[in-house]
């Protein structure tokens, strides 16, 4: 025996002109297909009054999705329950208006937490073309909380949601909460759900330079640093050649080191920090500028970038000095010439490929600098 929970109604016919007026309320690409499929069958007919989105989902199928054994279960008179689960469409759609449907039913979460509280986070009817597009992305870029999370911020403030770094935003998102992978262990802060999406997004981006850094660097020291540590005038002189180290600089100096990556990976300059009794005291970069023949310092500042005192820099000046800087001669590399370290590579996106099941082509196997910044 069927259950009659949610059962599509047995009427010969719903009113002709209500339902009319339910058609006119979808897109109108779609009308013609949503009539000429409720036109097949009174009980098809129905789903406009009762389930809108799963016979639009019915008359206009997603790539993948034959509407066949749905179709005949409806016509059947099967509980609605059960003919949306045949056309994978989640009931807490039933509501969703018809208005809303601008383009063919992306797979969305229907998980048990998520249909409880999905009720709090619906769109108004103008943005919910968008909201459902993001939300089906969401949940299959990273999980059902955080296309949850999505779902409501879209509903409480669609312009500040910037939908073209959804992804980014999406897979730092995802990776905070891998508490032992090490794409999670660059993330200075963790995804929680009572985030506001600019603090998202700033935490994503503030990500986003970390791991940049250390696919440029990779896992062993720069092997010349052109110059050597040295004690001058007080002040030691102490290399930044390594991803760690340059990200522990840029914490304590509160500065933007970590976007020097890609500079130093094609030789272009090199990273320093002064230090004083052990204090750091300022960072340096030693650069070729406007393509002198010789290396010099043209940056020094001190915490939080503030101008370095005239101590400071003349201490800089005789370390500099103690040198034959004529030796200096690094072979530069045109800048993308110089590919991102694949065993970083591998090591920092294997746990997403591995829990997701696949490789997307927007985040491939081999490292590739157009794929990182895309992100």
């Amino acid at each position: 025996m069927r259950s009659t929970f949610l059962r599509a109604p047995a009427r010969s016919a719903a009113r002709p002109d209500f339902l009319e007026r339910q058609f006119k309320r979808y897109h109108p690409r779609y009308q013609g297909a949503v009539r000429a499929l409720a036109a097949r069958h009174a009980r098809i007919a129905d789903l406009a009054l009762s389930f809108p989105t799963l016979l639009f989902a019915l008359a206009a199928p997603r790539r993948g999705i034959d509407p066949a054994r749905a179709l005949a279960l409806a016509i059947d008179g099967a509980a609605l329950a059960e003919v949306a689960a045949a056309a994978d469409v989640p009931l807490w759609l039933r509501r969703f208006p018809p208005e809303a449907l601008a383009c063919p039913l992306a797979k969305l979460p229907n998980g048990k937490a998520f249909r409880r509280r999905i009720a709090n986070h619906l769109p108004s009817r103008k943005v919910a073309p968008v909201w459902l597009k993001a939300v089906s992305e969401m949940a299959e870029l990273a999980d059902e909380p955080i296309a949850l999370w999505i779902a409501g911020e879209i509903a409480r403030d669609m312009e500040s949601v910037k939908l073209d770094r959804l992804r980014r935003v999406g897979l730092w998102a995802w990776f905070s909460k891998q508490f032992l992978a090490f794409g999670s262990r660059l993330t200075a802060k963790r995804w929680e759900p009572n985030l506001r999406f600019r603090s998202a997004l700033d935490a994503a981006d503030d990500w986003h330079t970390t791991i940049e850094l250390h696919l440029n660097l990779g896992r062993e020291p720069i092997a010349d640093p052109w110059l050597r540590p040295a004690h001058v005038c007080g002040y030691d002189f102490q290399p930044l050649s390594s991803a760690s180290a340059i990200a522990e600089e840029a914490a304590a100096m509160r500065n933007c080191l970590r976007t020097y990556g890609g500079d130093l990976a094609h030789n272009g300059s090199r990273l320093w920090s002064m230090r004083r009794n052990g204090q750091r005291v300022a960072t340096l970069r030693v650069a070729f500028w406007n393509r002198e023949p010789l290396p010099n310092v043209v940056e020094l500042k001190g915490p939080e970038n503030a101008h370095a005192p005239l101590e400071v820099w003349w201490a800089a000046r005789q370390w500099l000095n103690t040198y034959d800087v004529s030796r200096v001669t690094p072979q530069g590399h045109r800048w993308g010439s110089v590919p991102l370290d694949r065993a970083t590579w591998i090591s920092l996106w294997r746990p997403y490929w591995v829990t997701k099941g696949r490789i997307p082509a927007w985040l491939p196997l081999a490292p590739s600098r157009r794929a990182l910044e895309a992100l």
